[in-house]
């Protein structure tokens, strides 16, 4: 029997509205947004695939009635965590070069 035909039956035949599956989406764009904070460079990428799968599971969601919202947002967050992240962490890399390098300059 499926789930929502059980929940029915305990509840007197009441209709219910029963979310039993999790988005697959939802879950990739968490996994993408954890992974955009930790791993140089790459996590940019992954960052910007982590926003577009998120946004896509959100549509899914409420088409369809699941759960994992949750998990699109959190996935939203740290994707957009990442790519903040991975931004500052190029421009540093380029103000230490800028920097060092005229600093060579000076002393010869």
């Amino acid at each position: 029997m499926r789930v929502k035909q059980v929940i029915q039956k305990q509840l007197g035949g009441r209709k219910v509205d029963v979310k039993t599956e999790t988005n697959s989406k939802s879950i990739v764009s968490l996994v993408l947004g954890i992974l955009s904070i930790f791993i140089p460079f790459v996590g940019f990428i992954l960052g910007v695939i982590g926003i577009v799968l998120s946004r896509m599971a959100t549509r899914e969601i409420a088409m369809r009635n699941e759960n994992g919202k949750g998990l699109a947002v959190a996935g939203l967050t740290c994707s957009i965590v990442g790519i903040v992240l991975q931004i500052l962490l190029v421009l540093l890399y380029l103000l230490f070069f800028i920097l060092f390098s005229v600093n060579s300059f000076e002393i010869q």
